[in-house]
């Protein structure tokens, strides 16, 4: 998929981070764009954004672990534009700390949302866009934490593999029915973005009544730190996000520094070695998203 004007957009996450920044690229494009988000004011500041831009926007509360609202945003998507060319499934969170200290309520939450949030988008907008036989193009967010293991973030670090599987699942199962739709596989490392403050939107069905513990503050600390000092921005993985959709490329590694870390961790799987802590390696390729 190369030509982007007039073309629609459909936005997971879309109240901030990533999601803010493929709107407002996909605006100066010209697509027709329809944004997600359980933040409902950072949803209708996006819209506000890439209206006055001079782009049709609509904005869709949408909890993405939510099958049924994902299939009415799908619709809503249909109802308003008729169709769907490019969709980001880029809504996250995540938790840290010690794996055992993480309780059911954070692994029901990440999951939901990063595994299930993906599932459902995948499972409501790839037939319309098979039926549709037009050029299209998926963008699964997932993080170099999909090929990582690093301590204390065991249920994001999870929760990103299932992302990665799921994703390259996807591209075999394209290419078994043909046609012009092609997807992509986002995994970015540290960017300045509001996934170190993910806590703010958890359902309240889902927080948990325990202080958090020694490993989940610290968690927390370092998280908010490596996010604060991400050199690469929102708006640079926006545009090399862009690139990948246009030239049909599948893996989009925003820090390609992070590829020792990865290349380690193989190479363990190789050596039928124990893992090697991929905090181990030199500063600049420590971080993880």
């Amino acid at each position: 998929m190369d030509q982007f004007e007039n073309k629609v957009a459909v936005i997971t996450g879309g109240g901030s981070g990533f999601g803010r920044e493929f709107a407002l690229k996909g605006a100066a494009l010209g697509m027709k764009l329809v944004l997600a988000d359980v933040d409902v004011k950072g949803l209708a500041e996006t819209v506000e954004m890439v209206r006055n831009l001079g782009a049709q926007a609509l904005g869709v509360p949408t909890d993405v672990s939510d099958a049924e609202q994902v299939d009415a945003l799908a619709r809503a998507t249909l109802d308003t534009f008729g169709g769907v060319h490019l969709l980001f499934n880029n809504a996250g969170v995540g938790t840290g700390g010690f794996v055992w200290e993480s309780s059911a309520n954070d692994w029901a939450w990440v999951f939901g949302v990063n595994v299930m949030g993906v599932a459902n988008g995948v499972r409501a907008f790839t037939p319309l866009m098979l039926e549709q036989n037009e050029p299209a193009h998926i963008v699964n967010t997932a993080s170099v934490a999909g090929f990582l293991a690093s301590p204390a973030m065991g249920v994001y670090n999870a929760s990103k593999h299932a992302v990665v599987a799921l994703t390259e699942t996807l591209y075999h199962d394209l290419a078994i029915v043909g046609g012009p739709v092609g997807c992509s596989l986002l995994c970015p490392a540290f960017v300045p973005t509001g996934i170190a403050h993910a806590e703010r939107s958890r359902p309240e069905g889902l927080r948990n009544d325990s202080p958090l513990t020694a490993s989940q503050q610290m968690a927390d600390k370092q998280l908010t730190k490596a996010v604060e000092g991400g050199r690469v921005s929102a708006k640079d993985v926006a545009e090399m996000t862009f690139d990948a959709v246009s030239e049909q490329r599948f893996y989009v590694l925003t820090h390609p520094k992070i590829l020792a870390s990865v290349q380690l961790r193989f190479d363990d799987i190789l050596g039928l070695r124990n893992p090697t802590d991929p905090l181990s390696l030199k500063p600049e390729v420590k971080g993880v998203k």
